[in-house]
């Protein structure tokens, strides 16, 4: 079957884009591959079809089904909340006996242990860092939903510091969780530095998704920058009360944040400007349906 994207307009005006399964799957031009090898592809839509997360989207390649990208939000909490952050995947020919391929779209940005500038994601479950049992790969048990849930809920965690394994001995200790509070305000400027990349340049075929997630956030993201920024807690909310103390390291992240605000706030104003009425002129189904990502 070949595989096409679906848009869903939600309650939240927020344009979603969804899998749905049309006729012809094709193999990939390189390779040699097997039936059983475009079963479990065929499985793995039909899974992400099924089981996809509103939080995360996906479009494939309609000639090359072993190719995908996915966009995540980052989680709620986290120094990552609101941002996108783009993955390139693709299943080698050996699929399901090895994991699949991804890359990150990093814009030459390390904004977390995991996610490096190269564009490689160390996660045991792609087999790029040590691990054991369940954690590791496995062609019977593992699938390209579980990557993209682990992607989105164990690497864009609330304490990314703590992904480094020197560091994992000083969680709960004063010490390890100053770096940590440290780590995220560096985090949450990288992700705000990330956010203003995917405004200016927009993934191909996700120009839509960026410009309708960026409209929704808007607010969001520049409230807690104004948060953060009087000294709450990044990841944390207003409500909670919770400051650092006005210390050099503040004082360095604030002016930091300070200039990256006052370009986001220009940025997302562009943005705005360029945002359709999301109730009348959100892009139809079809129109969304009949474009699949070509070659890059």
């Amino acid at each position: 079957m070949d595989l096409k994207i679906r848009i869903r307009s939600y309650l939240t005006n927020l344009t979603l884009f969804k899998i749905t399964l049309t006729t012809t799957m094709q193999r990939p031009h390189q390779g040699r591959t097997s039936k059983d090898w475009t079963k479990t592809i065929q499985n793995e839509w039909k899974l992400l079809q099924r089981d996809l997360p509103g939080s995360i989207y996906v479009r494939v390649y309609e000639d090359r089904i072993d190719l995908l990208r996915a966009a995540i939000v980052g989680p709620s909490g986290t120094p990552y909340h609101d941002g996108l952050f783009f993955f390139d995947v693709r299943f080698p020919p050996e699929y399901p006996r090895c994991p699949p391929k991804v890359y990150y779209h990093s814009g030459g940005l390390r904004l977390n242990p995991n996610l490096y500038e190269s564009g490689k994601v160390c996660l045991s479950l792609l087999n790029t860092w040590w691990g054991s049992g369940c954690e590791k790969w496995s062609k019977s048990n593992s699938t390209m939903l579980q990557v993209l849930i682990s992607i989105q809920g164990l690497v864009l965690n609330d304490k990314p510091y703590f992904n480094e394994p020197g560091y994992k001995n000083t969680v709960n200790t004063p010490v390890g969780e100053k770096h940590s509070m440290a780590y995220n305000q560096t985090a949450f400027v990288l992700s705000c530095k990330t956010m203003l990349y995917s405004l200016r340049n927009p993934p191909k075929h996700f120009e839509t998704l960026v410009v309708h997630h960026f409209h929704e956030r808007e607010r969001a993201i520049l409230d807690a920058c104004s948060a953060y920024a009087s000294g709450i807690i990044v990841g944390s909310s207003v409500r909670d009360g919770a400051k650092y103390a006005c210390d050099k390291c503040f004082a360095g992240f604030k002016k930091s944040l300070d200039a990256h605000t006052e370009l986001l706030a220009k940025e997302l104003a562009k943005n705005r400007a360029q945002a359709p009425e999301l109730k009348g002129d959100t892009p139809a189904a079809d129109e969304i349906a009949s474009t699949s990502l070509g070659q890059t």
